[in-house]
């Protein structure tokens, strides 16, 4: 999967140390896939349309939600959902969510809107005990009906169900478009004075610079760790997902791989407020995804990665990750296991 298909995509060099760069490649063609690939959820708006086009092409429609301990906002967020499940707009045919263990009333919540309510670890079960985000999302596909299948958070609190329309809706209305990304502004509001556009910290403190450096490919996309996404089911069941919360940036890299470039799109939903976590667990997080995105350049050549005999290299399984912090009581050294795996194809463990 890995071949040597994007070896030849742009030229290399080996500098100082082992480590491969990409040269600088040509904006052009970054420029033109933004300019011809990039929409507003307005474009998207005739929900009715996009059911009659579902109902022309017979296709079936999964949204899976992943949730953990979000009681206060998954009731919203499924009740603008249903407006897309309804006799009048029934975009949507399956709607599935994948509790996390939450320990405050998640499921129950779920359950009275009247969707699929699954326990992570009652899906899968024999890759054992659930390993974060994307191994929800990943166990969650293993019960999609869905044709074009789509992913959303559940931390929202300002949940419309345009987050899901206009994805699904690129999907329906642009030939040749296998995956779709939502983009949007994300206000900071940890602070006396809100932000307006100061969320996304992981985003743009490090999944954009990591993008840049070794997948310039993808610098167009504005929102490149969203949660909000559809894909066709062809394309989800054919790549892994990492768990834990590099499965983002690892089913934007993998895409990338499977269809190229031009068959992905991004979608302007506006403006999207959630909760903020703090800046311990953020950089857990950044951790996570640091080592994917270096383990897809490490397998397509872009950077020679050590065969774990080399400090600070392990790219994937268990590593130790140390925190140094300040704390009122004196300074602290924190160590974390963080386990990065990989889940195999959909379309392998159900063959």
């Amino acid at each position: 999967m890995w071949g040597g298909q994007l070896a030849a995509a742009a030229p290399w060099f080996v500098a100082s140390g082992g480590a491969m760069w990409p040269s600088e490649l040509p904006a052009a063609p970054r420029s033109e896939w933004f300019r011809t690939n990039s929409f507003s959820y307005g474009t998207f708006c005739d929900v009715a349309h996009l059911c009659q086009l579902k109902r022309e092409r017979d296709v079936l429609i999964t949204l899976i939600l992943p949730a953990r301990n979000v009681a206060a906002t998954i009731g919203d967020v499924l009740n603008a959902v249903a407006s897309l499940r309804g006799a009048r707009f029934p975009l949507l045919d399956q709607v599935i969510v994948i509790d996390s263990n939450s320990s405050d009333g998640t499921a129950a919540v779920a359950e009275r809107a009247h969707v699929e309510v699954y326990e992570e670890n009652r899906l899968m079960p024999r890759f054992g005990k659930a390993l974060g985000k994307g191994d929800a999302m990943w166990r969650g596909l293993s019960k999609a009906h869905g044709d074009i299948i789509a992913f959303a958070d559940t931390d929202t609190r300002n949940f419309r169900f345009e987050f899901i329309s206009s994805i699904v809706g690129c999907l329906l209305t642009k030939p040749g478009i296998s995956f779709v990304k939502a983009s949007y502004r994300r206000p900071f509001d940890g602070t006396e004075k809100p932000v307006p556009d100061g969320g996304g910290r992981v985003t743009e403190l490090l999944a954009k610079p990591i993008l840049n450096m070794f997948f310039p490919e993808l610098t167009g996309f504005v929102q490149p760790l969203a949660g909000e996404f559809a894909a066709t089911r062809e394309l989800l069941y054919s790549v892994p997902f990492f768990t834990g919360y590099a499965v983002e940036i690892g089913l934007l890299i993998d895409a990338w791989q499977a269809c190229g470039l031009q068959s992905m799109a991004q979608v302007d939903v506006g403006l999207r407020v959630n909760r903020h976590q703090d800046l311990a667990s953020l950089s857990r997080m950044s951790y996570s995804i640091l080592r994917a995105a270096l383990l897809r350049a490490a397998s397509v050549g872009r950077i020679l990665a050590s065969d774990g005999g080399g400090p600070g290299m392990r790219l994937d399984g268990m590593a130790a990750y140390f925190h140094a912090v300040a704390r009122s009581e004196g300074l602290c050294l924190d160590e974390y296991c963080e386990t990065l795996l990989e889940r195999p194809p959909m379309r392998i463990e159900l063959a």
